[in-house]
């Protein structure tokens, strides 16, 4: 019965972000930076989506999930409701995360890089 219960909800959970993926509205990167910034994004997230000890990293994710997490978020960021924050400006927010640079991994930071090889 859990199971079903669990499965069920992994449908609708699906479902629901399908069908925001496919009415998503088309971002625009400067606004979105405009907004990000104006709605005080980076005060946890930074400016380039980095991350912090208040709100994680920002990878590149599929849009709906994207809009999911901003509608029904997993831990402490608050909850933006379409009222407060439009579909608009969350596929502008969206499309500005899109631009910024990849985070670099272990290997192509050469102090890290060095930290892990092991030691002669």
């Amino acid at each position: 019965m859990l199971r079903m219960h669990c499965l069920l909800a992994a449908a609708l959970a699906l479902s629901s972000g399908i069908a925001f993926a496919q009415s998503a509205p088309v971002g625009d990167a400067v606004r979105g930076k405009d907004t990000y910034v104006r709605d005080g994004c980076y005060a946890c997230h930074g400016y380039q989506g980095q991350g912090s000890n208040a709100g994680s990293r920002l990878v590149p994710t599929p849009f709906a999930a994207f809009a999911h997490q901003v509608r029904n978020p997993r831990a402490r960021m608050p909850a933006y409701s379409p009222l407060v924050m439009s579909d608009q400006d969350v596929a502008d927010i969206y499309a500005f995360l899109l631009t910024l640079p990849k985070a670099r991994t272990v290997a192509e930071t050469p102090l890290l890089a060095r930290a892990r090889r092991p030691k002669p």
